[in-house]
Formats: C-alpha cells, structure tokens, sequence
C-alpha cells in the first residue's frame, strides 16, 4: 500500500495466508494501510525479534499475529514491543485450532495479546482499526459508518 502502513500482519507461515486473506481483504476496504510479513516464532526468530522491535519506529500502531498449533508467535511480538497485539489463532489439523487458541489467550502476566475467534481475520481487521479509532477520528468514523451499514442490512 502506498500510504505508510498503520497495522502490520505477521505470520507464522505461507499456510495462513488463505485465512488471512479476510485480514487484509477488511484492512483493504476499510482503506488502512498494512504491511505483512510471514516470519516464524520457532523457524526464524531472529527475523520476528527485528520485525517487532523496529515496528513501532517504522510508525505501525497495531500488530495483528496470526499463528497455529504452538501459537506463540503474538507472544513473541507482544515480548518485543510496546505495541497492541490482535492474535488469530489458526485452525488446526490436529486439534481443530484449540491448540492455537490456548496458546495465545494463555499469556503470562505483563504480556498481553488480545485474540479473536479461531480463524477470526475479519474481526481482527476491524479490531484493528477500533483500537487506531482510539485515538485517530478518521478510523473511528470509519467503523462507525460499518456499524451504520451492518445495522441497516
């Protein structure tokens, strides 16, 4: 996107991109601007130790993770910035996404990461944007008028 990113997407792999399509397809139409990078907890750590430690000076707001099985991709991120994390845990061959769940909603005191329903990408984009709406007007409005068009639906 041209404009400089405001949410960064991180995934724990090439796989998750189907699901996270829902993701940036909402980050799209609501017109916030993101960046997305596919870096593993376990795989690549050193990758996701830069990511996050330099997001916020490259000037993201919110970081959406989306990670399955030993989900501690959010965690990782939420240990290496100030930032807010929106977790999605990924649905699973193995236990049907609860393993990703609990990793994430299961985070030790002091390292929080907010998280959405098993496959949530949709809701963690417009998470997303409500927590940039906190303290920027033009993103509030943005989802004010979704809310006016879901109620008139």
């Amino acid at each position: 996107m041209a404009e400089t990113p405001l949410v960064g997407i991180i995934m724990g792999s090439k796989s998750d991109m189907p699901t996270m399509e829902a993701c940036t397809k909402e980050l799209e139409e609501l017109g916030v601007p993101y960046e997305l990078v596919i870096a593993s907890a376990h795989r690549n750590p050193a990758k996701v130790q830069e990511w996050a430690t330099t997001a916020a000076d490259r000037g993201l707001k919110v970081i959406i993770a989306a990670a399955g099985k030993a989900a501690h991709l959010g965690g990782v991120v939420a240990a290496y910035t100030p930032l807010p994390i929106v977790g999605v845990p990924m649905k699973t061959s193995d236990l049907g996404g609860m393993d990703s769940l609990l990793s994430m909603v299961q985070m030790p005191s002091g390292v929080p990461v907010a998280c959405v329903a098993i496959g949530g990408a949709k809701n963690a984009a417009i998470y997303a944007t409500q927590i940039l709406g906190a303290t920027m007007p033009e993103w509030r409005e943005k989802i004010v008028q979704m809310k006016k068009e879901m109620a008139g639906a």
